[in-house]
């Protein structure tokens, strides 16, 4: 399937509900929000499912878009979610009965009755650029959201998944006449306090692998607790540790209950993040990938780094 055939496929179908994924980015509900737009633009019933795992961070881009309890969709799509189990609580009912499934992981698992995935894609807002694009003129309401998904996916361009291709789409939503330089301030320019004392204690707490060039740091629940913050203070927190000079490799554990924490992993191209991370049941892209395990913090750093030293033994 291309992106003509996407946007055909759409064109055809009514009532539609878009899902989005756990721990919602700013790329999967950038695409979800963009292509609700699109689809009204058409004159289509379209709505999101609420995602109540949503921060406050994306609470501008999601007003007008989320459906209602009693909405019955006859279409079922998913953005940017590599498998169903991917997919929140309150979407269960749908994970057998996803229609269209738009993703640019390498691990997607091919779940729904048609799968759209362009995994050389830096992010998922760079296919809805195109199937948008071919649905019809683009509209800042769609733009701005897209923009969204492509600037966060690859950290505001800096991301080694970054290619030229990222960078063209971006201008064209830039031309659309949309507010970049507001988003780039709210979520690349903008810091809260505590989340600034985070950081400190994870460079405090940090431990160093492989010569100096493996960074590994959790952010438990006792931390959040200590200064109070909430998941919009912790977002995007895994790219903190790969900013360090002569780290090539980071790794990031959030603690989310006593013994379930969620591992994130950075890498330079000499180490495949999604092979790693596929050892302890999770996926991603080449440079980022994650996983989540019933471990408590001390034992996922254990895994972590017996992973990566798997992965580059080559067993």
């Amino acid at each position: 399937m291309d992106h003509k055939q996407a946007a055909a496929l759409l064109r055809e179908q009514d009532n539609i509900l878009i899902l989005t994924h756990k721990r919602p980015d700013g790329d999967t509900l950038g695409c979800a929000v963009g292509l609700c737009h699109g689809l009204r633009a058409l004159g289509k019933t379209a709505w999101l499912l609420p995602n109540r795992e949503a921060t406050t961070l994306f609470a501008p881009y999601l007003e007008g878009v989320q459906g209602p309890e009693d909405f019955v969709p006859q279409y079922v799509v998913s953005v940017d979610t590599a498998s169903p189990e991917l997919l929140p609580e309150n979407a269960r009912p749908y994970r057998d009965r996803v229609d269209l499934s738009i993703d640019h992981h390498p691990s997607h698992t091919g779940y729904a009755k048609v799968n759209y995935v362009e995994a050389d894609k830096a992010s998922c807002g760079e296919i809805l650029y195109q199937i948008l694009t071919e649905l019809g003129p683009l509209t800042p309401e769609m733009a701005l959201p897209l923009y969204v998904a492509v600037s966060t996916d690859t950290g505001c361009f800096v991301y080694s998944n970054t290619r030229a291709n990222t960078h063209r789409v971006a201008a064209a939503l830039m031309e659309v006449g949309i507010d970049y330089q507001g988003v780039n301030k709210r979520h690349f320019r903008t810091k809260s306090l505590k989340r600034l004392q985070v950081e400190s204690m994870l460079l405090a707490r940090m431990r160093l692998y492989e010569e100096g060039t493996v960074a590994v740091a959790a952010v438990t629940l006792e931390m959040a607790e200590k200064v109070q913050a909430r998941e919009e203070d912790l977002e995007d927190i895994a790219s903190f540790l790969g900013q360090i000079e002569g780290i090539r490799h980071s790794v990031t554990i959030r603690q989310l209950q006593e013994k379930v924490c969620k591992i994130s992993l950075r890498t330079a191209n000499d180490l495949n993040a999604s092979d790693v991370c596929a050892k302890l049941g999770g996926g991603g892209h080449a440079a980022a990938a994650g996983c989540t395990v019933s471990m408590d913090p001390v034992e996922a750093e254990r895994a972590i780094t017996r992973a990566i030293r798997q992965v580059r033994q080559g067993s």
